[in-house]
């Protein structure tokens, strides 16, 4: 009895020298982890320290659309970064904030990179759905002035140099839209999907006059009065006159008044009486 009190004792003081070598080996383990770690951060931090990391010039910046790659001169004119400066002082998405406030981006983002060290910076053009004649309110006639740019279907209106300079190769779209865009641009974006959806070819969308709201059209001019929630059933009623050509000489039509949709007036050029000439 006294044997194996003697070995179950001898068992329990050895069991018990394996588990503090485990506890020391877990120790020197947790140690070497942590200086391991260490280690490596300063490591990176010293090399994201080093001058390589540095924007120098705008050739570390890549700008993309529509799979193509900006040139030089539309990167300066688009981002206003001081250089040299640390790549990771850059802040992304201050630079895509400050970018979509451009009126020629819809969205941006904007991405460190690290070999070789620069910025890759994505957009999303506007797209112009119509070239529109800029004019100085009604209430400036003296000095009402025109300029020409471009719109997209929420009525942001684009200047052309600027558009041009992101997308050189730019086809102008068919659609021209007269007005001041601040003063039309709610009404621009809800009448252009309705333009869209007309079987009748609209040339001019003329807002010079808020009170009356002109469209220059294959079957002549229109004339909706204020633009207002009439718009769809004003557009659709175009639509049906489509064939107004085939019963009355276009050249004899001054225009057509859709004001009340419910009751279309086309009204006819007014010719003048002959005078007969007598020889005194």
């Amino acid at each position: 009895m006294a044997g194996i009190v003697s070995v179950s004792q001898t068992d329990l003081s050895q069991r018990r020298k394996k588990l503090r070598r485990q506890r020391q080996m877990k120790v020197i383990q947790a140690i070497w982890r942590t200086l391991a770690i260490s280690g490596l951060a300063g490591g990176l931090l010293w090399v994201a320290l080093q001058p390589v990391w540095v924007l120098r010039d705008p050739k570390q910046i890549v700008i993309k659309t529509r799979n193509q790659v900006l040139p030089k001169t539309a990167i300066k004119s688009m981002l206003k970064l001081s250089y040299p400066q640390s790549l990771w002082k850059v802040e992304p998405v201050a630079i895509a904030e400050s970018l979509k406030k451009q009126s020629t981006i819809a969205q941006a983002t904007v991405t460190r990179s690290l070999f070789p060290p620069g910025l890759i910076i994505e957009i999303q053009e506007r797209v112009p759905v119509a070239v529109a004649q800029r004019l100085t309110p009604n209430n400036q006639p003296k000095n009402k002035q025109s300029s020409t740019g471009l719109l997209d279907a929420s009525g942001v209106w684009i200047p052309l140099e600027k558009y041009t300079l992101v997308n050189p190769k730019l086809k102008l779209p068919s659609l021209k839209v007269i007005g001041t865009p601040e003063q039309y641009q709610k009404s621009w974006s809800q009448l252009y999907p309705l333009l869209n959806q007309s079987s009748v070819k609209i040339m001019e969308v003329n807002f010079q006059d808020l009170a009356n709201l002109i469209l220059k059209t294959e079957i002549g001019n229109v004339h909706l009065g204020t633009p207002s929630s009439l718009l769809p059933k004003q557009i659709k009623i175009l639509s049906q006159l489509r064939n107004l050509p085939a019963k009355i000489n276009p050249s004899q039509i001054e225009y057509i008044d859709l004001k009340n949709p419910d009751s279309p007036i086309v009204h006819m050029i007014q010719k003048s009486p002959k005078v007969d000439s007598q020889t005194p």
